[in-house]
Protein backbone atom coordinates (compact mmCIF):
# COMPACT_ATOMS: atom_id res chain seq x y z
CA UNK A 1 0.00 0.00 0.00
CA UNK A 2 2.81 2.40 0.92
CA UNK A 3 4.51 1.65 -2.40
CA UNK A 4 1.36 2.58 -4.31
CA UNK A 5 1.08 5.86 -2.38
CA UNK A 6 4.73 6.70 -3.10
CA UNK A 7 4.26 5.93 -6.83
CA UNK A 8 1.10 8.03 -6.91
CA UNK A 9 2.85 10.99 -5.25
CA UNK A 10 5.80 10.73 -7.67
CA UNK A 11 3.44 10.66 -10.68
CA UNK A 12 1.55 13.70 -9.39
CA UNK A 13 4.79 15.62 -8.80
CA UNK A 14 6.06 14.78 -12.31
CA UNK A 15 2.75 15.92 -13.86
CA UNK A 16 2.80 19.20 -11.89
CA UNK A 17 6.42 19.91 -12.89
CA UNK A 18 5.73 19.08 -16.55
CA UNK A 19 2.60 21.25 -16.66
CA UNK A 20 4.46 24.13 -14.97
CA UNK A 21 7.18 23.88 -17.62
CA UNK A 22 4.53 23.76 -20.36
CA UNK A 23 2.85 26.90 -19.02
CA UNK A 24 6.18 28.76 -18.87
CA UNK A 25 7.01 27.70 -22.43
CA UNK A 26 3.54 28.78 -23.63
CA UNK A 27 4.03 32.20 -22.04
CA UNK A 28 7.21 32.66 -24.14
CA UNK A 29 5.50 31.67 -27.42
CA UNK A 30 5.04 34.58 -29.84
CA UNK A 31 1.37 35.38 -30.40
CA UNK A 32 -0.17 36.93 -33.47
CA UNK A 33 -0.51 40.69 -32.99
CA UNK A 34 -3.91 42.37 -32.79
CA UNK A 35 -5.58 45.46 -31.32
CA UNK A 36 -8.72 45.26 -29.18
CA UNK A 37 -11.23 47.72 -30.65
CA UNK A 38 -14.22 46.97 -28.42
CA UNK A 39 -14.46 44.86 -25.26
CA UNK A 40 -17.90 43.59 -24.33
CA UNK A 41 -18.77 41.39 -21.36
CA UNK A 42 -18.94 38.27 -23.55
CA UNK A 43 -16.91 39.05 -26.68
CA UNK A 44 -14.33 41.36 -28.26
CA UNK A 45 -13.90 43.15 -31.55
CA UNK A 46 -10.28 43.01 -32.69
CA UNK A 47 -8.25 44.35 -35.59
CA UNK A 48 -5.74 41.91 -37.03
CA UNK A 49 -3.14 43.38 -39.38
CA UNK A 50 -1.88 41.24 -42.25
CA UNK A 51 0.26 38.26 -41.22
CA UNK A 52 2.24 35.57 -43.05
CA UNK A 53 0.75 32.09 -42.77
CA UNK A 54 1.72 28.54 -43.66
CA UNK A 55 -1.55 26.89 -44.73
CA UNK A 56 -2.93 23.53 -45.81
CA UNK A 57 -6.32 22.83 -47.36
CA UNK A 58 -8.28 19.71 -46.50
CA UNK A 59 -11.56 17.93 -47.18
CA UNK A 60 -11.88 17.28 -43.41
CA UNK A 61 -15.29 18.24 -42.04
CA UNK A 62 -14.60 17.96 -38.30
CA UNK A 63 -12.22 19.50 -35.78
CA UNK A 64 -10.84 16.07 -34.91
CA UNK A 65 -10.06 15.13 -38.52
CA UNK A 66 -8.50 18.48 -39.45
CA UNK A 67 -6.51 18.99 -36.25
CA UNK A 68 -4.65 15.69 -36.59
CA UNK A 69 -3.67 15.54 -40.25
CA UNK A 70 -3.33 19.29 -40.72
CA UNK A 71 -1.15 19.78 -37.67
CA UNK A 72 1.25 17.02 -38.74
CA UNK A 73 1.79 18.53 -42.20
CA UNK A 74 2.39 22.03 -40.88
CA UNK A 75 4.56 20.83 -38.01
CA UNK A 76 6.81 18.96 -40.46
CA UNK A 77 7.30 22.20 -42.40
CA UNK A 78 8.37 24.29 -39.41
CA UNK A 79 10.49 21.49 -37.92
CA UNK A 80 12.74 21.40 -41.00
CA UNK A 81 10.58 19.94 -43.77
CA UNK A 82 11.59 22.66 -46.18
CA UNK A 83 14.21 23.31 -48.86
CA UNK A 84 16.79 24.69 -46.40
CA UNK A 85 16.02 22.32 -43.47
CA UNK A 86 15.29 25.42 -41.39
CA UNK A 87 13.55 25.11 -38.03
CA UNK A 88 10.92 27.82 -37.57
CA UNK A 89 9.56 28.72 -34.13
CA UNK A 90 6.01 27.72 -33.28
CA UNK A 91 3.66 30.64 -32.65
CA UNK A 92 0.08 30.98 -31.47
CA UNK A 93 -2.69 30.69 -32.33
CA UNK A 94 -3.27 27.88 -34.82
CA UNK A 95 -6.07 28.91 -37.22
CA UNK A 96 -8.73 26.43 -38.35
CA UNK A 97 -11.54 27.09 -40.81
CA UNK A 98 -13.80 24.02 -40.83
CA UNK A 99 -16.70 23.95 -43.26
CA UNK A 100 -18.58 21.75 -45.75
CA UNK A 101 -16.54 22.80 -48.79
CA UNK A 102 -12.78 23.19 -48.26
CA UNK A 103 -11.41 23.39 -44.72
CA UNK A 104 -8.01 24.85 -43.85
CA UNK A 105 -5.46 25.03 -41.07
CA UNK A 106 -2.77 27.70 -40.75
CA UNK A 107 0.28 28.37 -38.60
CA UNK A 108 1.17 32.05 -38.18
CA UNK A 109 4.80 32.57 -39.09
CA UNK A 110 7.05 34.46 -36.64
CA UNK A 111 7.00 38.23 -37.21
CA UNK A 112 10.76 38.15 -37.90
CA UNK A 113 10.03 36.40 -41.23
CA UNK A 114 8.64 38.09 -44.32
CA UNK A 115 6.89 36.02 -46.98
CA UNK A 116 10.02 36.15 -49.18
CA UNK A 117 12.34 35.01 -46.37
CA UNK A 118 10.52 31.75 -45.64
CA UNK A 119 11.94 28.53 -47.14
CA UNK A 120 9.85 26.63 -49.66
CA UNK A 121 7.92 23.71 -48.09
CA UNK A 122 8.92 20.19 -49.15
CA UNK A 123 5.26 19.17 -49.06
CA UNK A 124 3.32 20.77 -51.96
CA UNK A 125 0.17 20.69 -49.78
CA UNK A 126 1.73 23.44 -47.61
CA UNK A 127 1.73 26.92 -49.09
CA UNK A 128 2.75 30.33 -47.81
CA UNK A 129 0.26 33.19 -47.98
CA UNK A 130 -0.44 36.64 -46.58
CA UNK A 131 -3.69 37.22 -44.72
CA UNK A 132 -5.62 40.43 -45.29
CA UNK A 133 -6.14 43.09 -42.64
CA UNK A 134 -9.44 42.33 -40.94
CA UNK A 135 -11.78 43.14 -38.09
CA UNK A 136 -13.17 40.13 -36.25
CA UNK A 137 -15.47 39.37 -33.35
CA UNK A 138 -14.03 36.90 -30.82
CA UNK A 139 -15.50 34.70 -28.11
CA UNK A 140 -13.22 32.75 -25.77
CA UNK A 141 -13.58 29.42 -23.97
CA UNK A 142 -11.33 27.02 -22.05
CA UNK A 143 -10.63 23.31 -21.86
CA UNK A 144 -10.01 20.87 -24.69
CA UNK A 145 -11.96 21.97 -27.75
CA UNK A 146 -14.39 19.63 -29.52
CA UNK A 147 -16.72 19.87 -32.49
CA UNK A 148 -19.58 20.35 -30.03
CA UNK A 149 -17.78 23.35 -28.51
CA UNK A 150 -17.13 24.88 -31.93
CA UNK A 151 -20.81 24.64 -32.87
CA UNK A 152 -21.97 25.97 -29.48
CA UNK A 153 -19.63 28.98 -29.34
CA UNK A 154 -20.14 29.83 -33.01
CA UNK A 155 -23.87 30.07 -32.42
CA UNK A 156 -23.37 32.03 -29.20
CA UNK A 157 -21.04 34.53 -30.89
CA UNK A 158 -23.44 35.09 -33.79
CA UNK A 159 -26.36 35.59 -31.39
CA UNK A 160 -24.39 38.16 -29.36
CA UNK A 161 -23.46 40.08 -32.52
CA UNK A 162 -27.05 40.05 -33.76
CA UNK A 163 -28.25 41.38 -30.39
CA UNK A 164 -25.71 44.23 -30.65
CA UNK A 165 -26.57 44.97 -34.29
CA UNK A 166 -23.05 44.10 -35.51
CA UNK A 167 -23.02 42.53 -38.97
CA UNK A 168 -20.69 39.63 -39.70
CA UNK A 169 -19.79 37.59 -42.77
CA UNK A 170 -18.06 34.36 -43.76
CA UNK A 171 -17.44 31.24 -41.71
CA UNK A 172 -16.70 31.23 -38.01
CA UNK A 173 -13.12 30.07 -37.44
CA UNK A 174 -11.30 28.43 -34.56
CA UNK A 175 -8.12 29.72 -32.89
CA UNK A 176 -6.21 27.32 -30.65
CA UNK A 177 -3.41 28.57 -28.40
CA UNK A 178 -2.08 25.52 -26.56
CA UNK A 179 -0.13 22.32 -27.31
CA UNK A 180 -2.20 19.14 -26.93
CA UNK A 181 -0.23 18.03 -23.85
CA UNK A 182 -1.10 21.20 -21.88
CA UNK A 183 -3.78 20.17 -19.39
CA UNK A 184 -4.54 23.44 -17.56
CA UNK A 185 -4.93 27.08 -18.56
CA UNK A 186 -6.12 26.25 -22.06
CA UNK A 187 -7.36 29.06 -24.32
CA UNK A 188 -9.64 28.61 -27.34
CA UNK A 189 -11.45 31.21 -29.43
CA UNK A 190 -14.07 31.35 -32.14
CA UNK A 191 -13.87 34.32 -34.48
CA UNK A 192 -15.87 35.72 -37.38
CA UNK A 193 -15.19 38.64 -39.71
CA UNK A 194 -17.27 41.74 -39.00
CA UNK A 195 -18.13 44.87 -40.94
CA UNK A 196 -16.41 47.51 -38.85
CA UNK A 197 -15.42 51.03 -39.80
CA UNK A 198 -12.15 52.26 -38.37
CA UNK A 199 -12.61 55.41 -36.33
Amino acid sequence: MKTLIVIFVIVVVVIVIFQSYTLMAANKTEEQKYTVILKDKDFEIRFYPSATLATIHSDAKTYKDLSGSGFRKLARYIFGGNETNTSISMTAPVHMNINDTVSSMSFVMPSSYSEDMLPKPNNPDVFIQKSADEYVAVIQFGGFASDKDLVFYSAKLKKLLEEKGISYYGNTRFLGYNPPFQLVGRRNEMIVSVNWKAE
